[in-house]
């Protein structure tokens, strides 16, 4: 960083316009002395009243000048630049730090003009390698770097960056609201809040600590009222607290994050499997290691059948803490799923539902063996042949309460036809042939033709 000079260069050590170099070199090492300390308003009225005194004082003005460069009070900073440089034309010193004055305006322009265009890393670099070389104690330059660093999510950084600035000027309102914003979007909520505050007491109408603070408040207060609707069983106002919070600052990640695995746990407890599942991904895309909301996706995907990514979510959550045996429970729920959704839907075979009587799926049975028996299919005998197979093996399985209940259960079936061949209604290839019996005979009396139907 440039330093201020705090030594006069030899050719200002010649003497003074009043003849008196021992004055003068009092002045300067006060003014030094006031400048390391950063008493940079004490040192500037010493300088003022020196070149009021004297104005030909040139080595004032090359001070005066350097002090205002680093605040960046440009303009005035460069009046006193050519008024030394009339005093002393031609100075390399002088024009040196003359032409980084420029430098430095030009610079911190150009970074509050990629603050508005949101270039924050370029406006960044032009701060830290220009502005705040030339100018070290310029307040709007830091202030504009915390709020550079904010729009680019560097938190703590803004918080390191604000505590320098707040050392110095404790009572700095801006700086005051950008640490606060610094810690709010930490999720670190009580420390953003007693920043915003004190900021409110230095001054109560400052409009953007009351946005701050008030926007704050209202985003507790409806994340408390979700979870206290969630603890009261009232699961729909919750999920439209949580939507509501959710709404009142999207940017905010480190506490949406908690908001959406939140609806995801109602949403599951309701039933909505695919929005639980959006909920979770969305806590997942904020922390993609955040397990709860890993296992809760899975749930939701039990719910909306994706057995295949049900297990998935859940085996990754069972690698990841695998002494839990909440989650080695839902993840054995749901390869089950799985492997019974694999398995043939007998009853949509028959056309009946779960909870159909014994009755009812022999009704079923009899209309559709007469609706694909293959001697009153012949132009699609293929066809028909395949389709009477089916509805033979889920007969055979659902027309019996054991074999019913071990397939309602998940369990295997042996020699049902479900594994490939095992079942065969027309007793092909030297099999055992199949006999279906109709209580009261078959209505129209067709059989025959090889099939050994016997109804």
């Amino acid at each position: 960083m440039h330093a201020f000079p705090v030594s006069l260069p030899l050719e200002f050590t010649l003497g003074c316009a009043d003849g008196k170099p021992g004055n003068a070199a009092e002045l300067f090492e006060s003014v030094s002395q006031n400048i390391k300390v950063k008493r940079y308003s004490e040192a500037l009225n010493d300088l003022n009243a020196a070149i009021e005194t004297d104005p030909a004082l040139s080595e004032a003005y090359f001070h005066r000048a350097s002090i205002l460069r680093q605040l960046c009070r440009y303009e005035e900073s460069e009046k006193s630049y050519k008024k030394f440089l009339e005093l002393k034309p031609g100075n390399s010193i002088g024009e040196k730090e003359l032409s980084q004055l420029r430098q430095a305006q030009s610079a911190l322009e150009t970074a509050f003009s990629l603050f508005d265009s949101r270039d924050h890393t370029k406006g960044l670099e032009y701060l830290d390698k220009v502005v705040l070389v030339f100018s070290p104690a310029c307040s709007k330059a830091k202030i504009l770097k915390a709020k550079l660093l904010l729009a680019a999510k560097y938190y703590s950084s803004v918080i390191s960056e604000t505590g320098f600035i707040l050392k110095e000027d404790e009572n700095n309102l801006e700086a005051l609201l950008l640490r606060g914003q610094a810690y709010y979007y930490l999720a670190d909520h009580d420390v953003a809040q007693r920043h915003y505050q004190k900021g409110l007491r230095l001054d109560p109408e400052h409009s953007e600590l009351k946005k701050a603070y008030f926007g704050l408040k209202n985003l507790l207060k409806k994340t408390k009222s979700a979870e206290d609707n969630v603890n009261k069983g009232k699961l729909r106002l919750a999920v439209e607290d949580y939507k509501g919070a959710l709404a009142l600052d999207p940017d905010h990640l480190a506490h949406n994050v908690h908001l959406h695995l939140g609806l995801c746990k109602v949403l599951v407890k309701l039933g909505r499997g695919k929005d639980a599942s959006i909920s979770c991904s969305e806590a997942l895309n904020i922390d993609g290691e955040l397990l709860e909301a890993l296992v809760q996706r899975g749930e939701a995907k039990l719910l909306t059948e994706d057995w295949e990514g049900a297990v998935d979510d859940l085996k990754s959550a069972a690698q990841k803490s695998p002494q839990d045996m909440n989650i080695r429970e839902a993840l054995m729920r749901a390869e089950k799923a799985l492997k019974m959704s694999k398995r043939k839907d007998w009853y949509k075979i028959l056309g009946v539902s779960k909870t159909s009587s014994v009755a009812e799926i022999k009704r079923a049975y009899k209309k559709l063996a007469l609706q694909w028996h293959p001697d009153k299919n012949v132009d699609n005998r293929e066809e028909a042949e395949a389709q009477f197979r089916e509805i033979a093996a889920a007969y055979e399985v659902l027309g019996d309460d054991e074999k019913r209940a071990k397939y309602d259960r998940g369990e295997d079936i042996e020699d049902m036809g479900m594994g490939g061949g095992g079942f065969n209604p027309f007793g092909g290839g030297g099999g055992q042939q199949f006999t279906f019996t109709f209580d009261g005979g078959f209505p129209g009396g067709f059989g025959g033709g090889g099939y050994g139907f016997n109804f």
